[in-house]
């Protein structure tokens, strides 16, 4: 069975940074790709990132270009998120989800297994 669990959350400063880490069990990484989303109060889940199956292409969105990079180790089945330089805006849970295609997509509908979620709160 697919499981995936985010953890690394928590609450930082603005201008100060976290890693997050999506470990996974239950599946051959090599074939699926990952992504990392996040859902703000009252707002849609947003496609931040994703990283194709063996972790040659990643892809953004353009409000985290720059500040958040997303990783993968397969040989410990876990992908990574780490972001810099984080702003209040960013505040949210964020996901990791797993598509059952190497392809990177950061489309919400594209991905079928998802963690339950990590807070990030980012205040002064």
């Amino acid at each position: 069975q697919l499981q995936l669990v985010e953890s690394g959350g928590g609450l930082v400063q603005p201008g100060g940074s976290l890693r997050l880490s999506c470990a996974a069990s239950g599946f051959t990484s090599d074939y699926y790709a990952i992504g990392w989303f996040r859902q703000a109060p009252g707002k849609e889940r947003e496609g931040l990132s994703c990283i194709s199956g063996r972790g040659v292409s990643t892809d953004y969105v353009d409000s985290v270009k720059g500040r958040f990079t997303i990783s993968r180790d397969n040989a410990k089945n876990t992908v990574y998120l780490q972001m810099n330089s984080l702003k209040p805006e960013d505040t949210a849970v964020y996901y990791c989800a797993a598509r059952s295609n190497y392809l990177c997509s950061r489309t919400v509908a594209f991905y079928d297994s998802w963690g339950q979620g990590t807070q990030v709160t980012v205040s002064s």
